[in-house]
């Protein structure tokens, strides 16, 4: 778990930080992953750097073993969490997968502005964070993954994203370090 640098044209990507899953019981305290990611949604805005605010409003057609929920969402369901600090220059994207990437303008929205690496929180590690991280690195965009700034509702899922595939997709490490990188390169 060490990282070693952000470029200079990196964006921060939150994924799934909504109302709607706010109440699932997840492995590690949701308001340690909001304040994490608030932090460094906070210090990529001071540096100018793109801040990406993700939300799901629906899962990818096909199917499932696992039934889908039947009753149609609560009306704020999709609505990013407040703590969040959402500012209008962030760029706001809305998926119906798993990735932010897949079936989004997120790569060209990246691309336009001259973006080389993301750094990615939110929920669920095993899920929406390692689904976007995943198509990430297939776009060629390097990885930074601050494991302090996501959860799942599953420990082992976490544990096994954060152990067995991220280091695979790109670097891991925590919060502190994203922002003591950050800082160093934009005083």
């Amino acid at each position: 778990m060490a990282l070693t640098t952000l470029d200079p044209r990196s964006a921060l990507i939150v994924v799934d930080l909504q109302r709607g899953l706010a109440a699932y019981p997840f492995a590690h305290p949701l308001a340690q992953v909001v304040a994490h990611s608030r932090r460094l949604a906070d210090a990529f805005r001071r540096a100018q750097l793109p801040v990406v605010l993700v939300n799901v409003a629906g899962a990818a057609p096909g199917r499932t073993e696992r039934p889908r929920p039947a009753a149609p969402p609560a009306h704020d369901w999709t609505e990013l969490l407040p703590e969040l600090g959402a500012q209008a220059s962030d760029l706001r994207i809305t998926k119906h997968t798993w990735g932010a990437f897949a079936r989004s303008d997120l790569e060209a929205q990246l691309r336009s502005r001259g973006i080389t690496q993301v750094v990615i929180t939110g929920v669920a590690t095993g899920t929406g964070v390692e689904s976007t991280a995943r198509q990430a690195y297939e776009h060629g965009f390097h990885v930074t993954l601050p494991i302090d700034a996501m959860t799942d509702m599953r420990s082992e899922a976490h544990d096994y994203s954060v152990g067995q595939v991220f280091p695979r997709l790109g670097e891991t490490g925590m919060t502190a370090q994203v922002l003591e990188l950050l800082g160093a390169r934009c005083p």
